[in-house]
Order: structure tokens, then sequence, then C-alpha cells
């Protein structure tokens, strides 16, 4: 059943109407005024959808705006319409919310910045193209949000369009997202062809009765191949070395697009289609897999990275492999948890980092940093508070989201998973509070240091908002077997499916261990185990700390042992330094290769002798048949009557054959 609400778009038009303000007129205005309007589209944006969620009663009737129709082709069909449930309500109030604070925070960041008017046209319209991805009601609309939130990452990481490595940046961004983009392409044809249709409402009913898949059908081939869209949007392996090279953007388009909202999208594109996920085991296997193998690779490189940006920028990488880690595991719920709960941490530490930078002249290596935390005391408490909650240390947001994704890992019988994200978690405080201790603790190790000086209030004040989320953020989240109700899963279960029973016969097919395999959104622990479910908590909180205490010990009671480690397994240090060499590998793979195959068969082989071989003959024989031709225009009697007699002698012995036969 679904129901008409014709309000919801004003929701996108908002920020759309600013990018059109500042885009046709903000060059001539003052940035005050620039500022005013990008700010206040945003926040008018968040207000409505906080009425929205009090108003529109929210929960199992989707609420769906018909704006007007689209496309007709045949028995196709597809509407511009928007869709309001719980998941979509939640994404607008984290991509408004989120995003108002970041554009109060990037008018102060900005100001002295050339193009201005420029880069909040940006950023409105990145914001337009957002809420149209969280709020449409087909894949095809969906997608039209996905390539323009694609396209508005390309404009702002290339912002700096003087800086060579800004501009290399964004046409990564830009080529690395298409390839991603085209299996989400051949995904929503096959959906076309399986349920005739692209409405939400229409593709999960069809597949509401369709058998699980105990092998490779047409459902696991569409899964898989939405997999391939997000792998590109959300950084996932093999499609991740987009996202680090973004940080040539300015330092709010990081905390916007790669920690609040954009690189989310594909973990919200996987729980959306979780209707047609949980009819796949293999699918699911393989969301999972590719969750935890990122989780672990980018937290690796994150251990050793120097600029401040770019460890923030693995780290993103690393949580990101938790979301689909828990969705592929079938904690849908817990990894939109840890979405919500990761936009205000990451969003926090990436502003904290612009503070930082903004005090150090910007200047990003932390060796050049220390003894922050007297200079810039609000930017130091913030940053702690988003270090322990990146943690999983509680009472932060963090331990809740990342806890409930363990457990559900160990829960739905993935052991070997709930490893590889225990160890992460580990690795994660580890990295997290190098940077806290490189930054802020110790000595200033630079002029910059030395005389740096707090942010303005248009700054710290959104680092203080967005800390108070990342401390209360998870509590609306709290499970039963510790004490709380579970409402967030519950205000979340009627927009996401649940894996049927059939998955334990896959299980056993497969010789896995068929402990529940897996449910998503499982009901919290009954009685039956709150014991299990709190020592596991207990061991996450363990290994979290643990990482906390090797990283005080490591860079604050001996400052020495991280460069005596370094030296000591220097081969691994350089490996992880230049994050596996990957870049490298795929430039002598794909680009090299790529590249020669286009100059030496393309360019040479097919375009110079095939294509300009095949024009040319054609132009060379038109010319002699055209010189042949001109003999015959002398302008002399003489040779006209040779002419006219040639012709005759032709006629008459082609008549004297004819006659012979």
């Amino acid at each position: 059943m679904e129901t008409t609400t014709p309000q919801l778009w004003i929701l996108p038009a908002l920020p759309l109407l600013g990018a059109a303000i500042n885009g046709f007129f903000g060059k001539r205005q003052s940035r005050a005024f620039i500022g005013g309007v990008a700010c206040s589209t945003v926040g008018l944006a968040f207000l409505y959808a906080v009425y929205l969620f009090f108003t529109a009663g929210v929960g199992d009737t989707p609420r769906i705006d018909y704006i007007a129709p689209w496309i007709s082709a045949g028995s196709f069909h597809a509407d511009f319409s928007l869709y309001l449930d719980p998941l979509s309500m939640l994404m607008t109030l984290v991509v408004t919310g989120v995003g108002f604070l970041i554009h109060v925070y990037a008018t102060e960041y900005m100001a002295h910045e050339d193009g201005f008017y420029r880069f909040f046209c940006y950023l409105n319209l990145f914001m337009f193209f957002m809420l149209t991805l969280v709020l449409a009601g087909n894949y095809l609309l969906l997608f039209v949000g996905w390539e323009g939130v694609g396209l508005c990452s390309y404009l702002l990481i290339g912002f700096y369009y003087l800086k060579q490595s800004a501009i290399i940046a964004g046409k990564k961004a830009f080529v690395v997202n298409r390839i991603g983009d085209f299996g989400f392409t051949l995904a929503m044809l096959l959906i076309i062809g399986t349920a005739g249709s692209l409405d939400y409402g229409t593709v999960f009913k069809a597949f509401q009765n369709a058998p699980v898949e105990n092998g490779v059908g047409a459902v696991t081939i569409i899964c898989l191949l939405l997999m391939m869209g997000a792998c590109g949007k959300s950084a996932q392996v093999p499609l991740y070395v987009w996202l680090p090279d973004a940080m040539e953007g300015p330092t709010p388009v990081s905390a916007l697009i790669h920690a609040a909202t954009m690189v989310t999208a594909g973990v919200y594109m996987v729980a959306r289609s979780s209707h047609l996920f949980v009819k796949s085991p293999v699918a699911m296997e393989v969301v999972a897999v590719i969750g935890c193998i990122t989780c672990i690779f980018a937290a690796t490189i994150g251990l050793v990275q120097t600029d401040i940006k770019r460890v923030l920028a693995y780290s993103t990488v690393s949580q990101l492999g938790y979301m689909f880690l828990g969705c592929g595991v079938g904690a849908f719920s817990a990894g939109v948890f840890h979405l919500m709960t990761h936009a205000f941490f990451k969003a926090l530490l990436f502003l904290g980092a612009g503070s930082v930078i903004t005090a150090m002249h910007h200047e990003q290596e932390m060796g050049a940093m220390g003894g922050l935390r007297k200079k810039i005391p609000t930017t130091f408490m913030t940053m702690l508070l988003a270090c322990l909650a990146i943690s999983g240390i509680p009472p932060f947001a963090g331990f809740f989201s990342k806890d409930e994704i363990l457990w559900s890992a160990w829960h739905n019988g993935h052991p070997w998973l709930w490893l590889g994200g225990s160890i992460t978690a580990g690795m994660t405080a580890f990295y997290m509070f190098r940077l806290l201790f490189l930054t802020f603790f110790g000595e200033p190790r630079s002029d910059h240091a030395q005389h740096a000086h707090e942010s303005p209030s248009t700054m710290t004040v959104p680092l203080i908002c967005l800390a108070v989320l990342s401390v209360i953020g998870g509590w609306i989240g709290v499970p039963k077997a510790l004490g709380g109700s579970a409402h967030f899963e519950h205000f979340l279960e009627p927009s996401l499916a649940r894996v049927p029973v059939e998955f334990s016969a896959y299980a056993r097919a497969s010789g896995s261990d068929p402990i529940d395999i897996p449910r998503p959104n499982p009901e919290p622990a009954e009685p039956e185990e709150p014991g299990a479910e709190r020592l596991f908590s207990l061991i996450a909180v363990v290994i979290g700390a643990s990482g906390i205490g090797l990283a005080y010990y490591a860079y604050v009671v001996k400052p020495e042992t991280g460069q005596k480690l370094s030296a000591q397994f220097h081969g691994a240090y350089r490996v992880l330094l230049n994050k596996y060499y990957v870049d490298e590998l795929y430039e002598v793979l794909f680009l090299k290769s790529t590249t020669a195959v286009s100059r030496e068969v393309l360019w040479h082989a097919v375009d110079e002798t095939v294509i300009d071989g095949a024009a040319n003959g054609v132009g060379s024989t038109a010319r002699a048949m055209g010189g042949f031709a001109r003999l015959m225009q002398s302008g002399f009697i003489r040779s006209y009557a040779a002419w006219v007699l040639f012709g005759a002698v032709g006629a008459l012995f082609y008549m004297i054959l004819q006659w012979a036969k």
C-alpha cells in the first residue's frame, strides 16, 4: 500500500534554488549574500525534513509524491516520483542536517578563496542531487541523482583547477565511478527484463515471492551488478582508489561528500535493494567479503600515512567496508546505523582536520604539528570525542553501531568476518589516536604549530554540534542485551527485508555453519543470548582500548617507538606507505596498456590505416576519375570530334557483338 504526500518536491527544490541563485547571480554579490543563500536553503530543507518526520506518519506505508510522468516506452513506464519511507526519511535528515553544518563551516573556511560563489553553487547542486538520490521513487531517478552527485564530486574535487594534482584527482574520481556505473546500468536493464519496471513498489513485489537462489541466477547477477556500482560510489575494493586522492578538494568537500553523503550512496542503494539481495546468498556473501577485505585493507594503509586528511580518507574507506559487512551478513539496519553515526563523527573529524589545517596555515603533514591541544582547545576536545566514537568506546555513537555489526557477523554464522572486523577495530583505534597524539600532544614541531590559534566560531560551533551527535547519536539504537529497546532497528523495519529461512538450507549445502544464517535486522537476542552479546561487546571495547593504549605508548610515552618500528620493518612500512603500490599496478595494467592500445591499434591501425585510408582512397579515386573526365573538356573542336568518333566506334562494336550472339 502506498499513500500520496504531495510536498516532497520541496526538499530537493530548496538547495536547487540556492544553486541557481548563486550560479546565475552570485558573481556580482557579496560573500555574505552567497553564504546566506547557500546555508539558508539547506537549513530550510533540514527544518522541512524534521517537519515531515513528525507529521508525514512515516511507517509501514511509503509516502509517494508523483510529480510528473517521465518516460513511457511500450509497456515500460517511469514517473518522476519521490518516495518517503523510514530509510529515505533517515537519509534525508542526515544529508540535510550534517550538510547544513558543513555549509556554515565552509562560509568561513572558504572566505578568502577565489570562486566563492562557484563553490557554493556546486555545494548546493550536490545537495539537490543527493536528496534526489535518497528520495527517488524508482531506480532510474535514483540513477539520475547517482550521476549528479558524481558530477558535483568531480567539480568540487577539482575546484582548485589551477592545481595539477586536483585536476588529476577529479578526473580519477569521475573515471573510476563510471566503471561502477556500467554495472549499475546493466543491473537496471536486467531488472526491467525481470520485473518489467524500475519502480520500487513494483520491483520489490515482483521479487517478494521469488525463491532463494542456491546458485548464480538472474537475481544474483542483478545483485552483483548493483554491488559493482556500489563499489565505485562507496570506494570499495577494487574501485576504492579515487577516494584518497579526492582529498585534493577543499576540506568541507571532504566532510560533505566523502564522509556524510555521496560515498554512503552505495550502502544506501544496497540497503534499499535488500528485497533483492535476500534472494541471493551468493551475492550477500560477496557483499560481506568485499566489505571485510576493504575495511582491513584500508585500515592497514591508514596506520602509516602522514597527511592528516589521507589518514581520514583511508579511515572512511575502512568504515564503509564495515557498512557493507553489516549488510552482507544480513544486518541491514546495523549497516545503515553505522552509516548514520559515521556521518556524525567522520564529518567532525574532517572539519576538525580543516580547523587544524587553517591553524597550521594549510600545512597537512602531521610531522610538522604537535602541541596543538593548548593552542586550539575546542578543536582538540571535539576531535577527541570523534576519535573515541570511531574507536568504538562506549557510550559514544560508534560503539553501538560497530558493535551491532560485529555481533551480527558472529551471531549469523560468519566467525571469520567477525575476526576481520575486530582486528580492523583495533587498527582503527590505533591510527586514529596516532593522528590525535601526533597532532595535539608533545611539543610544537614547526613555527606554524608554535603560533597556531583557534578557528572562529563559524567553524567551531559546527564542530561542537557534531561532537554532541557523536556522543549521543548511537543511543537510539541501543540493543536489548545492553538495556535498550533497539528503537533504530524497529524504525527501519518496514523499509528493509529479512533473509528467509531458506538461507539455512543454502548454508548446509555450502558447508557453512547454519547458525541462523543470516537474518537482517535480527530480533535483538531475547533472554536466550544476552550474555553472549554482552561478552562480545566487552571484547570489542577491549580491542578498541588496546589500540588506544598502544598508540599512547608509541607516540606519547615512548615517541621514538614509531620511528624504531618503521626502521625495523622498513619493507612492510614502505609497502603500506605506498598503499601496496595499487595505483602503480593499475597504471601499468590499465592506464598504460589502454593508452598503448588506443595509440597503436585504435589510432594508428584503425583510424589512420582503415578509416583514413578508406576516406583518402575514395577521395583519390574520385580525383583520378575527375582527372580522366577533364581530358574530354579540352575546349578544342577537333578533340570533341575525336571523342564523338570514339564513342560511335564503341557503340558500333557493341551492336556487332550483340548481333553476333
